[in-house]
């Protein structure tokens, strides 16, 4: 029994493999990192533009009137006004926000 315990303490042949996993596995991660970090930056800016898109929509519409044979319909309109934060690059990534540093 102590001589197999001696033979396991002594044995090392997997060692260079694992060493060799732990350093893949490190470059694995921190390249799934990087990675994420740049596909979370570019669905922010995706999502703005989409934003965007809609803000610049007009929102306006016209209804001209209609006279029949025994009815008529005087029409409708709406205007909208521009509201706040409707232009693009209105989200920065990245910026520090007045007052921090």
């Amino acid at each position: 029994m102590a001589a197999l315990f001696t033979n396991l303490l002594n044995d090392e042949h997997g060692f260079l493999v694992s060493a060799e996993l732990v350093l893949v596995a490190t470059i694995g991660v921190l390249a799934m990192i990087v990675g994420l970090s740049e596909v979370a930056f570019n669905v922010n800016n995706e999502l703005e533009d989409v934003g965007s898109a809609f803000g610049k929509v007009s929102q306006s519409f016209q209804l001209d009137g209609s006279r029949g044979h025994k009815a008529q319909h005087g029409g409708s309109e709406f205007w909208d006004a521009a509201d706040f934060c409707d232009g693009a690059c209105d989200i920065q990534c990245g910026s520090s926000i007045d007052g921090e540093w």
